[in-house]
């Protein structure tokens, strides 16, 4: 299910294949439109009680809608790639190691649509993967940015290292992120919320960068972290016109 109105509008918009739409009665304002595009796309729109929404959204604000939708389709490391070269850009990547929370991992994919990023790489297993709860966390992101999830992240960097790609891990005993040149093909490594990066996935990385911290608090949310140094990403992409 894919709960909330910007997550069923961006599915509607992204041609999403969408079984049906639970509508709320009486609700107003945006969902008058959300019924509009899913009747041009001849998807059937079910009108129920409110009390049942709230019942299969199971805590998560529906806000009046819930869309069924077929199962998340994960792409390929070339899919992300291809994307890259499509809009003529170096591959930007973000690689998530053993992340649990589906709360980070759509607040990551939100950011990921926000600054360009090309795709994000999450392991098959002892991972979270694309929920529900994901999507709408994802403010509709998940419909844009390319999703693969492989069974080796260690492998996996080896992998992209050979197609041209620098990876830099996120840690606490690196270099200054904003010291760092993180322009060009270049991937991301954020680890899980308890443990970070494993050390294997760490030794397969170019580097290391860190976030410089002032305050009490001396780490950030994997989310947090991510935010930040994509939005560097962008940032030294941007003074060189990449």
């Amino acid at each position: 299910m894919i709960v909330g109105r910007n997550p069923v509008m961006e599915a509607l918009r992204s041609d999403r294949e969408i079984e049906k739409l639970l509508i709320g009665k009486g609700t107003e304002g945006s969902i008058k439109k959300i019924m509009g595009m899913a009747k041009d796309k001849h998807i059937p729109i079910i009108m129920t009680e409110k009390s049942a929404l709230d019942r299969l959204a199971n805590g998560t604000p529906h806000q009046g809608v819930v869309a069924y939708v077929s199962s998340y389709d994960y792409c390929e490391i070339e899919d992300i790639f291809e994307l890259a070269k499509k809009r003529e850009e170096a591959p930007y990547i973000m690689i998530l190691d053993n992340l649990e929370d589906p709360h980070n991992l759509g607040a990551i994919m939100r950011t990921a649509e926000a600054v360009g990023a090309h795709g994000i790489i999450i392991p098959k297993r002892r991972a979270v993967g694309i929920t529900d709860v994901v999507v709408k966390a994802s403010a509709g992101a998940v419909e844009y940015v390319p999703c693969v999830k492989v069974s080796n992240i260690a492998q996996t960097i080896d992998k992209i290292k050979e197609m041209g790609v620098w990876v830099a891990a996120c840690d606490m005993d690196g270099q200054p992120y904003y010291k760092a040149d993180l322009k060009g093909g270049i991937a991301i490594v954020i680890g899980s919320e308890g443990f970070g990066i494993s050390r294997l996935v760490k030794e397969k990385c170019d580097f290391v960068v860190s976030i410089p911290m002032v305050g009490k608090i001396t780490s950030l949310n994997a989310s947090n972290a991510a935010a930040v140094l994509m939005c560097e990403v962008r940032r030294q992409r941007d003074a060189v016109g990449i």
